[in-house]
């Protein structure tokens, strides 16, 4: 059983290195030894554990989107009444800045999408689980009066979730014309217009 902990501890000490060089040097390029020189293990240890580079990699991709999307339900569960959640929703959803290392991480493993059906649907998965998020808390609203909504609560945030990952990708990309608080104010303004509501 000690085994089994320590080899799963092993793991996701590897999961964390190699999401820190990818972060830090892009996808083009990675190597092994670059994660091995972030974990401060050999080469050897990291073949033992992942012999196909692939692998790590996507355990990588599920691991950032796992806590991305646990840190986005934190988020909004600790806000108060659906509006306030709803505004928690949104500012969790965008980079804090160009250096995020979450966002920064997700955007350079969705561009694995085109090329690899694992990676395709893990992110299309994603969607699909921030989207439910704002539906959920969309309907919240829609129950307790604070919203009237114009369209069905998945259409609205399917929406919200476009307009994250658009906005999301500028600030990425070291855009000066958008920072967290504009991109914030835009998905909330697109989000006041469907909803009806002056509070958000």
């Amino acid at each position: 059983m000690a085994r089994t902990k320590n080899q799963g501890a092993r793991r996701e000490a590897l999961i964390e290195a190699a999401g820190r060089a990818i972060t830090g040097r892009g996808l083009a390029g990675l190597r092994i030894k670059d994660i091995a020189a972030e974990a401060g293990v050999s080469a050897g240890s990291v073949l033992y554990y992942y012999p196909e580079l692939d692998d790590l990699v996507f355990e990588v991709h599920q691991s950032a989107v796992e806590r991305y999307l646990t840190n986005r339900h934190a988020a909004t569960d600790d806000a108060g009444d659906p509006v306030e959640r709803l505004r928690a929703a949104a500012a969790s959803g965008l980079p804090r800045d160009s250096d995020d290392a979450t966002h920064r991480l997700l955007y350079e493993l969705h561009g694995l999408a085109d090329r690899s059906r694992q990676h395709a649907t893990l992110m299309a998965s994603l969607y699909a689980r921030e989207a439910a998020l704002y539906t959920t808390l969309l309907e919240l609203g829609a129950a307790s009066g604070d919203f009237t909504l114009d369209q069905p609560a998945a259409v609205v945030a399917r929406d919200l979730v476009a307009l994250e990952d658009g906005y999301g990708l500028h600030i990425i990309s070291r855009n000066p014309a958008v920072d967290h608080a504009a991109a914030r104010d835009a998905v909330l303004r697109y989000a006041r217009t469907v909803t009806g509501c002056d509070r958000l």
